[in-house]
This record gives structure tokens, C-alpha cells and sequence, in this order.
């Protein structure tokens, strides 16, 4: 199911085949709806946590709460003496023995708010009226490694600290490792050809991640040909070509064996000329992505808007949104071919080839709107992660 147009040979044999491919599709959405298979988008509700009451207090005898509050009282007018403070002081150098002057030294106290202060050239540094108890220095400076000490200051004391000695601090070089834009977008590749609508058809021609990388040729060729070889797609055209031959339609091919193979023959060439020159050859040259980058946010209003847009247009290799040539351009490229192979008398005018195009950029517009509000529900293989950030 690539993001491809068809030629058709005239406005009547046109819209059977598109409404008879149309049919099998919606057919296959219709009974995965019926047999109540649909996926659940409900989500369920979570009651909330109970609280729990804490128990009441237990009253106490009315004579011993008194006693309690009086002591308490009296405890509380009793006043405390504050701890007599302190002094924190240092000296601070390299790994040589050579003065560190203007270092940056931090003092914090109870984790108070932190105090500090520049060693000066004499390498030394104080700290008056510090508060007893409990302490952390920090010495940094430029080009050494930062030290830490802890300790405790008791009251009044004049606390001397070890000799504080920086060294030169290691080299640190960060190195962000990012894999090719090229080997991203072969596993961004191998994720979408796993995409099918109910497991089953293919999804290929969608990215559910929105920035996405841009595929090289290889790799537009490889989703086109996945596309092509792929069981539903030539079951799809198989249905087609049965309906068409009990219809007696394109009346030079005959009937039997030989008219089946070559009606079949004819809608299989259709898609693989169009998918080959609008999906794979044109894209490579032109620089364009075949994808649709499924756009899921903001209102439906603006996403239906998105979705008709990418019926015309497409984002390029640079990321940049523009006019979708490859696949214009690839539609009536694949319009004239067919008339190498259809017969004689069902061959296109030069002006039904235009028609066609236009009609199968309707189409595209269409499958887009599908692609935009239903098909992601229906794919399983979207959860997948975006194998871009895979380490």
C-alpha cells in the first residue's frame, strides 16, 4: 500500500478498479470492526487513594496534662546560654608547595547559608565568630581540583585546618557519539516495513516519527520494492483482476488462464511503474521522501488541513515541506508506460493521463485523512521505539 498512484485506462474501467480496490479494503476494516476486535482507547480510571484518619488522641488525666504545661512553663522561662564561637582558619597550596593566592574558600556551618571568602596572598584565610558545632570547607580554584573538609568547631575554639593542598585537576573531554544519519534511517526503515493495518496489510509508506532521518536512494528503493513483493500487495491486485475478468472488462485480453495472467499482469505493472518511479527513482533524484509523517497533534481541524496538503506536497531530503514533483511527475510518467501493455483500444488519451493523475491525487488526499485519524490504531508495529534513540 505505498503512497503511490496507478494509471487507468478510461473514466468507466478507472473508477471500477479503484472502487473494487476500495471495497476490499474498507471490507477487511468492517469485519475487524464487527468481530469487536477494535483496539481499546478507553483508559481506566483509577479511583483515588483512600486517606487514612490518624486516630484521635488519647486524653490524658486532666491533673497530669496541668502538671505537664506547668513544667513545660517553667522550663521555658529558664534561659539558655548561646555556645561561645569560634575561628576557622588555613593555608592553602599546589601540589608543589607554592601559594595558591585568591582561591575561592567556602565555609558552611549547620547548613546555614555558606560564607565566603579569597585566600590572600599569603595563601592564608580566616574565619571569625563562626558558630559552634558541626562544619564543611570548601577550596577551589582555577585549574585544580576542588578539596573538602569536615569537621567540628567547639566552642570558642581557634581551629587550625591541615594544610590544604589542591592539585592540578584531571582533563575531562566530553565526547557526544552519535551514529550515522544513514544507519538511523535503515533502522527507522526496518520498523516501518514491520507496520501493517491489523497485522496484516501493509503500512510501509507512514513514519510515526516525526523528525524522522531522510533515506538515502538504497533505502527508497528498498521500502518501494518491500512494497512490491509484499504477499497482500498481490492478493490486492489478484481480487482486482478476478473481478475484472468476470466482468468481461478489457475485452483484447480474452478470457481463461491467459486473461487472467494478463489483467493481472497490467494492474500489478500499473503499481510497480508508479511506486518505482514516484516512490523510488524520482524521490532519489529530486531529493524528496515518499513518506507521510504522521502529524497526531493539535486539532482535528489543522490535522484533516495537514492531511490534504500531503496529498501535493512532501518534506525533502533537507527537511524542508515543498511541492511533491516525484509524485506527479512519477503518475503521468507511469500513465504513458501503460500503454506499452493495455489493449489497443483501451489505451489513454494524452489528456486522460493528466485526468488520471488529478483523480489519484483525490485519492491520495483520502488515504492521507485515513492515515492521519485511523490507521495508527489499527498498526500494531507503531509502538515500536524510534530506533534513533536505541543505544
Amino acid at each position: 500500500m505505498g503512497h503511490v498512484n496507478s494509471p487507468k485506462r478510461s473514466h468507466k474501467h478507472l473508477w471500477k478498479r479503484q472502487c473494487r480496490k476500495l471495497f476490499v479494503i474498507l471490507a477487511c476494516l468492517g469485519c475487524y470492526a464487527l468481530l469487536g476486535n477494535y483496539p481499546a482507547t478507553a483508559q481506566s480510571e483509577v479511583p483515588a487513594a483512600q486517606v487514612k484518619q490518624p486516630p484521635a488522641a488519647v486524653n490524658s488525666a486532666p491533673g497530669v496534662d496541668q502538671q505537664i504545661g506547668d513544667g513545660a512553663k517553667q522550663e521555658s522561662k529558664q534561659p539558655v546560654e548561646p555556645a561561645a564561637p569560634g575561628t576557622v582558619s588555613g593555608r592553602v597550596v599546589d601540589q608543589s608547595g607554592a601559594i595558591v593566592a585568591g582561591a575561592q574558600v567556602t565555609l558552611v556551618v549547620r547548613n546555614h547559608q555558606a560564607i565566603q571568602q579569597v585566600v590572600g596572598e599569603d595563601g592564608q584565610f580566616s574565619f571569625l565568630n563562626v558558630e559552634a558545632g558541626p562544619f564543611e570547607l570548601t577550596v577551589a580554584a582555577t585549574d585544580l581540583a576542588p578539596q573538602t573538609i569536615s569537621d567540628v568547631l567547639l566552642p570558642g575554639e581557634y581551629y587550625v585546618a591541615p594544610q590544604i593542598t589542591l592539585h592540578v585537576a584531571p582533563a575531562i573531554t566530553s565526547v557526544r557519539v552519535e551514529p550515522p544519519r544513514a544507519e538511523v534511517a535503515q533502522k527507522q526503515v526496518k520498523t516501518e516495513e514491520k507496520q501493517r493495518v491489523f497485522a496484516l496489510m501493509p503500512n510501509f509508506y507512514v513514519s510515526y516519527v516525526p523528525d524522522a532521518a531522510p533515506l538515502n536512494s538504497r533505502q527508497k528503493f528498498e521500502l518501494a520494492w518491500r512494497t512490491l513483493i509484499d504477499p497482500f500487495t498481490f492478493t490486492l491486485n489478484g481480487v482486482v483482476a478476478g473481478i475484472e475478468q468476470a466482468n468481461d472488462e478489457f475485452k483484447g485480453y480474452g478470457q481463461g488462464a491467459a486473461g487472467f495472467g494478463k489483467r493481472f499482469g497490467a494492474s500489478y505493472g500499473d503499481l510497480v511503474s508508479s511506486t518505482l518511479i514516484g516512490g523510488a527513482v524520482l524521490p532519489s533524484v529530486l531529493k524528496q521522501d515518499p513518506r507521510y509523517f504522521y502529524k497526531g497533534t493539535g486539532t482535528k481541524r489543522s490535522r484533516l488541513l495537514y492531511a490534504l496538503a500531503n496529498s501535493v506536497i512532501c518534506k525533502g531530503d533537507n527537511g524542508h515541506w515543498e511541492p511533491n514533483y516525484s509524485y506527479v511527475a512519477g503518475s503521468l510518467a507511469a500513465g504513458g508506460i501503460a500503454n506499452l501493455y493495455y489493449p489497443k483500444n483501451d489505451r489513454n488519451r494524452v489528456g486522460f493521463v493528466f485526468e488520471s493523475t488529478a483523480i489519484g491525487v483525490g485519492e491520495t488526499a483520502i488515504y492521507d485523512i485515513f492515515q492521519e485519524f485511523l490507521l495508527r490504531r489499527i498498526t500494531p508495529k507503531h509502538k515500536q521505539q524510534d530506533p534513533s534513540k536505541i543505544s
